[in-house]
């Protein structure tokens, strides 16, 4: 053990005294430290403007003066999706989904205003967060410093004379990944501070704040111990160096972007524009509750008179439009569940092939455990949506019963043409004050910590690989001769 930190000690001493690997770590740290706080700044300023934003559409919402209940149903309101408490270290889809829903009857719309919506796919290798530069930048660093580093003794003709003083293979390689690895740790330096930050305003995220500190640091310590390993089985410096920059362009750019698009290839997701016109012809086939002669809404006015015993809907004890606007409601929403639901099926499919592609690069596996662990997934987006939707249906059948129950059913008929009927189906502003405010919470830390443990047992699986790469590179080096 005293022979590998002589080593380690050695090998840090000679990356000190190189004016380039200085210059690489201090670039590399700036860069962190940068995407740190940078990061941190704008995701307090963007949590704030959404809160604020929330706050206000809500108050909007409730000051609106005496209306027609189903005018406020076309008034409609916002849904704001909440910052993932961690998204200052790993801000995830949040940037290409969209964050904001506007909620009105008869429609389900889209997310808007997502920051990079109208950009190129190649803008997400470009993003500068604390995330990014562990995931991409911080392994080219080691390369860089690492690749030559048994190399180069075998080159000098140093590694006999190591062998000589009684250093085994095991004790060279292992020296040099611990200098190495000291270099990995100050890459990971403002990431640490930045999730221990979000750590101490937010306690309850202390531990999965941890999860992903460990999953960072078993992903570089992967690429140590390869780095290393490549330098040992390398003939040269310059073969080590190709190698190791042709596996960092593999692991890092092609796989997930090939996943990616063979994913969106094999389980193509219909376009909004599909998906709306879907949407119409199955209204046209099951109902149209503004034509008087459609089969169900017959069937259900002809229901609704025999059930109060009545002949004529100005007879019931409700107004009939409130209520034919909830059934149509209900059959719209219902309609929206089920393609949401066979579009979530169809990403979750997606996901499932970019989880798998974890295989072939630890890249893909720890930038999901990342963005699980800091809420800022699809899976969490899908839950908003979700909760935007079932807020919506709940608030709109709030609001048709309110027309049904509040708004008498003769005015409500001759509203168009008599202004004082008019005046009589606008109800009191008190009643959007006793709506619901639309609330959505990220996934408990339990309930993300769970969903992690997939990506977590690929990145083991990767620093499993990675020791045994390095224990063969020690064999193949004894045989030879160290």
């Amino acid at each position: 053990m005293r022979l590998v930190w002589t080593i380690a000690g050695a090998e840090l001493r000679l990356m000190l005294r190189s004016r380039l690997a200085l210059v690489g770590v201090v670039t590399l740290l700036l860069l962190s430290a940068i995407a740190a706080v940078t990061s941190a700044v704008q995701m307090a300023e963007t949590a704030q403007a959404r809160a604020q934003a929330q706050i206000e559409t809500d108050e909007q919402f409730k000051a609106q003066p005496n209306r027609h209940p189903h005018r406020m149903v076309h008034y409609g309101t916002y849904a704001l999706r909440p910052v993932g408490p961690l998204a200052a270290f790993d801000p995830g889809v949040d940037s290409f989904t969209g964050t904001v829903v506007f909620l009105e009857g008869h429609r389900q719309n889209s997310a808007t205003f997502g920051a990079a919506r109208e950009s190129s796919d190649l803008l997400r290798f470009g993003q500068l967060t604390p995330a990014f530069v562990l995931q991409t930048l911080a392994p080219l660093l080691l390369i860089f410093l690492g690749f030559a580093g048994v190399a180069r003794e075998r080159e000098r003709g140093s590694l006999r004379a190591l062998a000589a003083h009684g250093a085994s293979a095991r004790s060279i390689l292992g020296g040099k990944a611990m200098a190495l690895g000291v270099v990995a740790l100050l890459a990971l330096a403002p990431a640490l501070v930045a999730l221990g930050w979000a750590a101490v305003r937010q306690p309850h995220e202390g531990g999965i704040a941890l999860v992903i500190a460990l999953a960072y640091a078993g992903y570089l310590a992967a690429w140590v111990l390869g780095i290393v390993a490549v330098s040992g089985i390398a003939r040269t410096s310059q073969g080590a160096l190709i190698a190791l920059i042709a596996a960092w362009a593999l692991i890092v750019v092609l796989v997930p972007r090939a996943a990616a698009g063979i994913a969106g290839v094999a389980d193509p997701l219909p376009s909004r524009v599909d998906t709306e016109l879907a949407i119409a012809a199955d209204l046209r086939r099951i109902g149209d509750s503004h034509n008087a002669n459609d089969p169900h809404f017959a069937a259900f006015k002809t229901k609704l008179l025999k059930q109060y015993g009545v002949t004529r809907t100005e007879d019931l004890p409700f107004n009939y439009r409130g209520a034919l606007a909830q059934e149509g409601e209900r059959i719209t929403s219902q309609l929206f569940k089920d393609y949401a639901a066979r579009a979530d099926v169809i990403r979750q499919r997606q996901s499932g092939w970019l989880g798998w592609a974890g295989v072939l690069s630890p890249a893909l596996s720890v930038r999901d455990a990342s963005m699980v662990g800091a809420a800022t997934d699809l899976t969490t987006h899908t839950a908003f949506m979700n909760a935007a939707e079932a807020y919506r249906f709940d608030l709109v059948q709030r609001l048709n019963g309110l027309q049904a129950t509040a708004v008498s059913g003769t005015d409500d008929a001759a509203r168009s043409k008599d202004p004082l009927a008019d005046q009589r189906t606008r109800i009191s502003a008190d009643f959007w004050k006793t709506m619901p405010e639309f609330e959505f919470n990220a996934p408990s830390a339990s309930a993300r910590m769970t969903a992690m443990v997939p990506s977590l047992l690929l990145l083991g699986l990767w620093i499993a690989l990675a020791f045994g790469v390095l224990g063969w590179a020690a064999r193949r080096l004894e045989r030879h001769g160290a």
